[in-house]
């Protein structure tokens, strides 16, 4: 498309966070709860080239991580709870926290692939000196 300029930084990543397509911010990205779709029914931007592979999954699990960590220790140093009262305010915690975001994640950790023109890693042939 090239009538349409490039979007800034933070366009790209408003696109991903919205799960819209990271080149027009029109079509949908997901077909799916994680399934991306062929291509952008707005644009016709071919979807092959994502690769997010494991990086949403990891940033979740620290943020979450995180917040749960705390919030458990706060509980237990403050009031001492037994065991099943843990289970019970956390297990919910934890789904919501990881669960939630993954799609915005995912969607954001791709347009921010499209925006920087991210590819598989290359080795620069070099002649000997």
């Amino acid at each position: 498309m090239p009538d349409q300029t490039l979007p800034t930084v933070l366009e790209s990543a408003m696109r991903g966070v919205a799960c819209k397509c990271p080149r027009c911010g029109k079509g949908k990205l997901y077909s799916g709860f994680l399934t991306l779709r062929p291509r952008c029914e707005a644009c016709e931007l071919d979807y092959a080239f994502i690769d997010a592979g494991d990086g949403p999954a990891v940033f979740i699990i620290m943020i979450a991580g995180a917040i749960v960590v705390g919030c458990a220790l706060i509980v237990e140093v403050k009031y001492q709870p037994p065991f099943w009262v843990h289970a019970a305010l956390w297990l919910p915690l934890i789904l919501a926290t990881t669960l939630l975001p993954l799609r915005a994640m995912k969607a954001l950790l791709i347009a921010l692939q499209f925006h920087h023109k991210a590819a598989e890693g290359r080795l620069i042939d070099r002649e000997p000196k």
